[in-house]
């Protein structure tokens, strides 16, 4: 069962999403609340295993609030959900932790995967947000990733980096899952990066927090 906390400052949707969450066997509502502050409250009486994020929040940001919910509870996943829609936003909310961005126009179905996919250590972009991690400048020419992966092992990562699972990368590579998982365990334990969100976000010029 997956304890997800709700954080928007809009009633009407926030309502929507309890509505819809309640409907799925394998959620728990840990609660649902408006503001960075009274999101806080919540995950120091209980850590949620998700916390549902707006950006747009009175007071302290969503990105801010993140930043802040992962300091309390490092083990929490973050699943941004907006309506705003641009690089800079997706970055700083990458940037603070987030394990992953969808939006308010996504499918119930699409929340719910992304929901399970952060619960299980995974990282979620959307198709348009994927697309602009993409654009965002190739490892060679941000930061360096250093000589010690192979070239396999820069394929799978490039792949990681727009967002494939390691099944869809196994496919598009014609290798086996359990090759893939090894390739990427390696590429985590070179580039020290803690989940595969971090080695997506320093293959794309990011350093996340």
């Amino acid at each position: 069962m997956t304890r997800v906390l709700i954080v928007d400052d809009h009633p009407v949707f926030r309502d929507g999403l309890t509505g819809l969450l309640a409907t799925l066997d394998a959620v728990q509502i840990a609660g649902a609340v408006g503001t960075a502050e009274q999101a806080l409250d919540a995950v120091r009486q209980s850590p949620p295993d998700v916390v549902l994020m707006d950006l747009n929040l009175p007071g302290a940001s969503g990105v801010e609030a993140t930043r802040q919910v992962l300091d309390l509870a490092p083990a929490t996943a973050v699943l941004v959900i907006t309506m705003v829609d641009d690089d800079d936003s997706v970055l700083a909310a990458l940037r603070a932790g987030a394990r992953g961005y969808v939006l308010k126009g996504a499918s119930a179905e699409e929340i719910s995967a992304a929901i399970r996919t952060v619960a299980a250590g995974g990282a979620v972009f959307g198709a348009a947000i994927a697309s602009r991690l993409a654009a965002q400048p190739a490892p060679s020419a941000a930061v360096p990733l250093g000589p010690n992966l192979t070239h396999r092992e820069s394929e799978v990562l490039a792949l990681l980096a727009d967002g494939l699972s390691n099944k869809q990368i196994a496919r598009t590579l014609d290798l086996s899952l359990k090759t893939v998982q090894n390739h990427v365990s390696h590429i985590l334990d070179k580039l020290q990066a803690a989940d595969r969100t971090q080695a997506a976000l320093r293959a794309r010029g990011i350093t996340p927090r």
